[in-house]
């Protein structure tokens, strides 16, 4: 058993810490602030060669793994939640289902510019009414014959030899959709097929004429991530679209979301070790009754006990993505993962702020940041209850 980060995985974690200091943690709160998507930061980002760390070299990732990849989510989480959280959902979410599921030609044409970083990826399944049950979707994907005159150019030349697929619905709280160059979209194919019904297509925001973003949201944190409504109206794509088999979306969307919950665990752990970090320096800077409020018992039990959290969740966490990485099967793990990571980063943002008591409670200091970013980690990709129930049916129960 080895506990031991490899070297290799040290030195991008070193090298994604020293950039996050001198380039994210300046501007964290100026971007939350000003509900400003940076731009600049994950073009920077994609020049640290780490906007595809679990992609294959082939397409221009870093062919890096599991583990690789969570260190990473957890030190941009460590001083931005809201910059995890796009870079999570555009690894995780936007990125790796091409990698598994795409044909060779769609790997060359859709994952390497995401992996590459020339632009951001987006996965679309939530929709407005569909809340816990991500499966009872109302989103339609249907056949056609393209007519003439309202095709585009792109779809006329690639459906020449083919129909089209047409899609019609609205999918809710889609990160990254309003900044994607790709986004992948779960819709109904067949009805009458349930699970079995669900197929996923690749859309190109920029080229596709039918797709809209009608909101993008206001939120309690992570405002520099964009979280947005987006609609497709006769939305028509050519057949090479359809991502992996027709009516194998549902069984996409459950191995994607093995590796996602690893990397909201790992963006957690950060959350919780940047909250548990500010909070130990102004313990131990700021002095009442003649000392450092750390050395009074309130105070110093309070930071042990977020130290305990903080390494049980990065373990746990660790343990899910070496399972992944074994190509083990980790639903349990990634759920359990998830769970208490998530919950972790919350208890020890809520303890950063009563540490430093009414400071806590401006946005001079870094605590009231991670605390309203944590709170979406034990609702996204699956609440905490749902992760309750998945981790019952892994247990039998």
């Amino acid at each position: 058993m080895e506990f031991r980060v490899p070297d290799e995985h040290r030195m991008i974690r070193e090298s994604v810490r020293d950039f996050c200091e001198a380039e994210i943690a300046p501007i964290a709160q100026e971007i939350e602030d000003e509900h400003r998507f940076p731009d600049e930061i994950f073009d920077q980002l994609a020049e640290l060669d780490v906007m595809g760390v679990p992609v294959d070299e082939e397409y221009g990732g870093l062919g890096g793994d599991q583990l690789m990849y969570a260190l990473v989510a957890e030190e941009l989480g460590r001083v931005s939640g809201a910059i995890g959280l796009s870079y999570a959902a555009h690894v995780s979410l936007g990125s790796k289902p091409i990698e598994m599921f795409g044909t060779e030609e769609q790997k060359e044409r859709w994952l390497r510019p995401l992996a590459e970083g020339e632009h951001m990826g987006a996965w679309a399944l939530t929709e407005p009414g569909s809340g816990s049950d991500a499966s009872d979707m109302d989103t339609r994907a249907r056949k056609d014959t393209p007519e003439q005159s309202s095709a585009s150019s792109e779809t006329l030349e690639a459906s020449q030899n083919g129909d089209e697929w047409v899609l019609d619905g609205t999918k809710q709280f889609i990160t990254n959709a309003n900044v994607a160059g790709s986004i992948l979209v779960k819709a109904v194919t067949d009805p009458d097929a349930g699970y079995d019904g669900i197929s996923t297509f690749i859309v190109d925001p920029d080229a596709d004429d039918g797709f809209e973003v009608t909101t993008v949201w206001d939120k309690l944190g992570l405002n520099a991530s964009p979280t947005c409504e987006i609609r497709f109206d006769d939305c028509r794509l050519p057949e090479d679209r359809l991502l992996g088999e027709e009516g194998d979306g549902w069984r996409q969307t459950t191995k994607t979301l093995d590796g996602g919950r690893i990397s909201i665990a790992a963006l957690s752990v950060g959350l919780a070790q940047g909250a548990y970090e500010a909070a130990r320096s102004y313990a131990t800077e700021r002095e009442q009754f003649g000392q450092p409020i750390s050395e009074f018992d309130a105070i110093r039990d309070k930071l042990v006990a977020m130290d305990r959290k903080i390494e049980r969740s990065r373990l746990l966490t660790h343990k899910a993505a070496w399972t992944y990485d074994e190509g083990e099967d980790c639903t349990r793990l990634s759920s359990l993962a998830k769970l208490d990571a998530s919950e972790t980063a919350r208890e020890v943002a809520e303890e950063a702020i009563q540490t430093l008591g009414g400071y806590g409670y401006t946005t001079d200091f870094a605590p009231q940041r991670f605390y309203r970013d944590a709170k979406l980690m034990e609702i996204g990709e699956g609440t905490s209850e749902i992760q309750h129930l998945v981790i019952g049916r892994e247990l039998g129960l």
